[in-house]
């Protein structure tokens, strides 16, 4: 074989081998991009979740404490929070939410509170509804960005 031919043919393979190496590079590259703009998107989708489960849960359950009366649309929205959440976070943040709900559902069946039981509440510790459910959802976000590197 003529030495000039096995040049081409070497320049040939390494440009074929250089191109191939940029491309699958490329590629891997748009879909670690793809992949992190996907996971910042799911934590704000989970963000906002939680942010207004909260805000509908704290006002349940503030209701529940002075009412014998269900807040029934107030219920009603937070059981929308658990079915989202049912599709969206983890089985232990579920799990977590699930029992803030048992809980609110739970108060309306005490008696209602005054506000001197209300102030031992708050001083004990015992008014706090969203410990678990806090931490929970902590853990998951930390999940969440270790998987984004």
């Amino acid at each position: 074989m003529d030495t000039s031919a096995i040049t081409a043919l070497a320049a040939l393979f390494g440009a074929t081998i250089g191109g191939l190496t940029s491309v699958t590079a490329s590629l891997l590259t748009q879909r670690t991009q793809v992949r992190a703009q996907w996971l910042r998107q799911e934590v704000l989708r989970r963000q906002d979740l939680y942010k207004y489960f909260i805000d509908d849960a704290s006002k349940c359950y503030v209701h529940a404490l002075q009412h014998g009366e269900p807040d029934i649309p107030g219920l009603g929205r937070i059981y929308a929070h658990l079915g989202h959440m049912r599709v969206m976070s983890s089985p232990k943040v579920l799990a977590a939410a699930q029992d803030i709900e048992r809980r609110i559902v739970d108060t309306y069946l005490a008696p209602d509170k005054t506000f001197l039981e209300l102030r031992e509440m708050v001083r004990s510790g015992s008014v706090d509804l969203f410990q678990e459910f806090s931490a929970t959802v902590r853990t998951e976000f930390e999940s969440l960005r270790g998987s984004e590197y």
